[in-house]
This record gives C-alpha cells, structure tokens and sequence, in this order.
C-alpha cells in the first residue's frame, strides 16, 4: 500500500493558514484568532478531498528573522513540517500582497 502524500501549510503569521487547514479538513481542528501565535506546534488531520486521501500540515507562523524564543520554536515547527512534506502549501495574505518576510520564508 502507498503512503498517503503529506501537504504542510507554511506563511507567515495571520495570513489564513488554520482557516484554510479547516476548510480542507471539513471541520474546525485548528483554533482561528485574529492574533500570531494561535497555532505553535504542527497540527495533523487525515483528509479526502476529490477522492484523493492525504495528510495536512498547518503549522505556526514562519518568522524568519526573530529573537523571540516562542517564534524561534514556532520556525522550528514549521522546518519540521517541511521536511515531512512532499507538497508545500505557500500561503500569502492577498491584501498585504508580496512582503519581505513571504520572499525570505521563499527562500
């Protein structure tokens, strides 16, 4: 039997990660606020969508430059999932547009 492919969702704080985990999962697993730092540590949910079964990834917001010990723990988290992934859901806020820190997470 093949594994299920792995999908992580990675951008930078605030910009619908959680709320896209949840519309894809069906069902509200992830904690949506209006504030970073919700979501800390990976969060996994077994999903179907199209008839295609996968595995979802949404992770804490991806700071890439910071002190912080919490958001220096949180990239960490989201390096993890990365590396667990064969896709790699990139998620940028259309109303911000492109920023600085979505070019360096790019990178």
């Amino acid at each position: 039997m093949q594994a299920k492919p792995v999908i992580a969702i990675v951008g930078r704080p605030n910009v619908g990660k959680s709320t896209l985990f949840n519309r894809i999962a069906g069902k509200q697993k992830a904690i949506v606020i209006d504030e970073p730092g919700a979501t800390r540590d990976r969060n996994y949910m077994d999903c179907v969508w199209h008839d295609k079964a996968f595995t979802l990834i949404d992770t804490g917001g991806f700071e890439p430059v910071t002190e912080e010990r919490i958001l220096i723990q949180m990239r960490e988290q989201t390096n993890l999932a990365i590396e667990e992934a064969d896709v790699i859901i990139f998620l940028m806020d259309g109303k911000d547009g492109l920023t600085p820190t979505d070019i360096e997470i790019a990178r």
